[in-house]
């Protein structure tokens, strides 16, 4: 039947496919933020891409959270390399299909005063800490804002600055600017952008329980539009 005669026997058009739901990308999939966000999304059912710096790292997140049940691909790359990351995430699309999801892990925690790291080593830092996460959103988020959804959500840190950990705090105020210019870019087109602040010392059975915190992720990927948040702080 023609579309004129579909609208005029008062037929309805047919309905778009609708796409396979994707999965979940973990960048800085280490032992305990990363791998607790992992175990949380497997547990739903998604298929899970993990992407560690070493293949030690990676490989034995994998194995902690097969249990689940679900697809896991186990990915290395250096989060500071460009082309590796976007490598390693063109690998992980193809592997569990265009990520609803993509969790940017990956930072380096040192402490530090003012004056005594030399400029490369800031750079080095910056590098992973805030352009990683700059690159990995580059590289998916137009995807997802062409697709009407998604969610890119980065760790943070630092609910305050301190002297003693003067690159940490530089680099965590870049995450919170840049997770407000990616809302500001893709945010209109469905894509929520988000960071979870962690504001102490994560290890399991204290207030920074990487389980506990790994929850805040799961709550922001499955907000309704209308009640978006775009940072959540877990501890002070």
């Amino acid at each position: 039947m023609s579309d004129e005669g579909r609208r005029r026997h008062g037929a309805s058009e047919p309905a778009p496919a609708k796409a396979e739901p994707g999965g979940v990308v973990v960048i800085g999939a280490g032992p305990g933020i990363g791998r607790s966000v992992a175990a949380r999304f497997a547990r739903e059912g998604l298929p899970v891409a993990l992407v560690a710096r070493t293949d030690r790292t990676v490989k034995a997140v994998a194995e902690a959270i097969a249990p689940a049940g679900v697809r896991v691909v186990a990915l290395t790359a250096d989060s500071a390399d460009e082309t590796a990351l976007r490598e390693a995430l063109d690998t992980a699309a193809a592997e569990i299909g265009p990520p609803d999801a993509v969790v940017y892990n990956a930072a380096i925690v040192r402490p530090d005063e003012p004056g005594e790291l030399s400029v490369r080593e800031h750079l080095d830092i910056w590098s992973v800490n805030v352009i990683g996460a700059l690159t990995a959103a580059a590289h998916v988020a137009p995807g997802m804002a062409r697709r009407g959804g998604g969610s890119f959500i980065v760790t943070g840190g630092m609910p305050e600055p301190k002297p003693d950990y003067v690159s940490l705090s530089l680099s965590k105020a870049g995450v919170r600017t840049l997770v407000a210019l990616l809302d500001g870019r893709y945010g209109t087109s469905g894509v929520h952008v988000a960071s979870v602040t962690v504001g102490g010392v994560v290890a399991p059975g204290t207030d920074y329980d990487p389980d506990d915190i790994a929850e805040h992720y799961w709550r922001l990927h499955t907000q309704p539009r209308q009640e978006w948040e775009h940072e959540i702080v877990h501890g002070a």
